[in-house]
């Protein structure tokens, strides 16, 4: 189970969000930036939840520290400061989302899901779901003895798909991520590929690629 800090100086709110994710991590709290600095840089830590304006270090002093630290703990800051140039201070300052007060806890837990997904991605370079596993190293997909290796287009599309489930990716999102900003490629490129993997994993029974009619595509995990 995740370990999530909470780093918050208002105690209604700390305990507010420390019972409503007690059930799905590990729960450990802070009511400033100073200890949440000192238990963000102890062990064991997975991710962190930082409120932005606390008295005695605020949260971008505090995750300014911990890069500087080289502590690379992803971050999700929480403030009632919704101005873009707060927000640009924040992802500056190395936070990895950032969260306007008041929060909808059920997309925190998503938002905290998908975080700790690709930080596990990031570091290791492979998706497992269930006896399925995606590698990016090789840029094949396995499951027991079957073994598909995927052209690097493919590949990247299905990446992306996975490391967000139930995510809705718009055919320029998938354009934009995969061929990149410059490329001259179209919608019809990502509808050929999308159909080439529906092709390949078609006896897969532990993920599917469903197409958002109107909008674009995503990738449905079925545990």
């Amino acid at each position: 189970m995740a370990t999530v800090l909470i780093v918050e100086d208002d105690n209604n709110v700390r305990l507010l969000l420390e019972a409503r994710l007690r059930s799905r991590y590990n729960v450990l709290t802070a009511s400033g930036g100073r200890e949440g600095l000192e238990k963000a840089s102890a062990p064991g830590c997975d991710i962190i939840i930082a409120d932005v304006m606390m008295p005695d270090m605020d949260g971008y002093e505090m995750v300014e520290t911990l890069r500087a630290r080289n502590v690379d703990t992803p971050v999700i800051m929480l403030t009632a400061k919704d101005a873009l140039s707060d927000k640009g201070r924040g992802f500056a300052a190395g936070c990895d989302d950032y969260l306007t007060k008041p929060v909808n806890f059920e997309e925190l837990v998503w938002r905290i899901n998908a975080i700790l997904r690709r930080y596990k991605i990031t570091t290791e370079g492979r998706i497992v779901i269930g006896d399925v596993v995606v590698d990016a190293s090789s840029f094949t997909v396995e499951k027991g003895e079957t073994k598909v290796e995927l052209p690097t287009k493919e590949f990247q599309l299905l990446y992306l798909l996975l490391s967000y489930p139930n995510k809705i990716f718009t055919k320029e999102n998938i354009l934009d991520s995969v061929w990149g900003y410059a490329s001259e490629s179209d919608e019809s490129t990502v509808r050929t590929h999308i159909n080439r993997l529906r092709n390949k994993f078609e006896g897969f029974a532990e993920f599917e690629i469903c197409t958002i009619r109107g909008v674009g595509y995503k990738a449905v995990i079925k545990r």
